[in-house]
């Protein structure tokens, strides 16, 4: 299980959990939205967390302008300076894009062959910038957002497209609960539990026995993040 570090105290504390329970690991990163609070301190900061063995991944850090809780210019700061750390320590990259499809790829690019590897998580984008990110090699990270009947049914079509050595599943807990699980919790909040629900609708989508895309994608996980489990 990989526990997602969106801010410092958050990456601290997702690498905590990591120490305290068997076959979980952590990133450490700023998200967009926090891209405000960077500083030289961040910086050094995410160098310390990933000097430990528990934290495989620097992020999660990319481009919303969506919301744009940060300014673009403060998330294009902070982007930057994490695509370095990562060039420089040999991490892969836990990447977000929302909104920001061009500029992302611009300020991206530059990195790439420095790169040891890179995802972007949680993909909810067209079939060009689908394409844009296979072309480059990312790894493409697929969410509950692919079971919403409102706003999945184009990703759902996009599915088969997705190299099968590129592809992974996530659940994005707590947020985005599969709209199709039955029956839903009554807290609303989405778990990594519900993992190989995600798994069993993208097989269906995408033509696949489940368990042979369960071993494919596990596989690509220890490749991507170099965990041994």
């Amino acid at each position: 299980m990989l526990l997602t570090g969106t801010n410092i105290h958050e990456s601290q504390q997702a690498l905590k959990l990591a120490r305290r329970y068997p076959h979980c690991w952590s990133t450490a990163g700023v998200h967009p939205h926090d891209s405000s609070q960077w500083s030289p301190a961040s910086e050094d900061a995410i160098i310390a967390l990933a000097n430990q063995p528990e934290v495989v991944a620097i992020g999660e850090c990319g481009l919303d302008f969506n919301r744009n809780f940060s300014t673009p210019q403060e998330q294009e700061r902070a982007f930057q300076a994490q695509l370095q750390i990562a060039a420089e320590l040999q991490m892969p990259i836990f990447m977000h894009c929302r909104d920001a499809h061009e500029r992302f790829l611009a300020l991206l690019d530059p990195w790439l062959d420095s790169l040891p590897g890179a995802i972007l998580h949680c993909f909810t984008g067209s079939r060009q910038q689908m394409q844009d990110c296979v072309d480059r090699g990312l790894y493409i990270g697929i969410t509950g957002w692919v079971c919403d009947e409102r706003r999945g049914l184009e990703l759902r079509e996009l599915l088969p497209f997705i190299p099968a050595e590129k592809l992974l599943i996530e659940t994005d807990a707590p947020y985005l609960l599969p709209r199709d699980l039955t029956p839903k919790p009554t807290s609303r909040r989405n778990e990594p539990a519900y993992l190989p629900h995600i798994l069993e609708r993208i097989a269906l989508w995408r033509g696949e026995d489940p368990q042979w895309l369960a071993a494919m994608t596990d596989a690509n996980a220890r490749t991507l993040f170099e965990v041994v489990f």
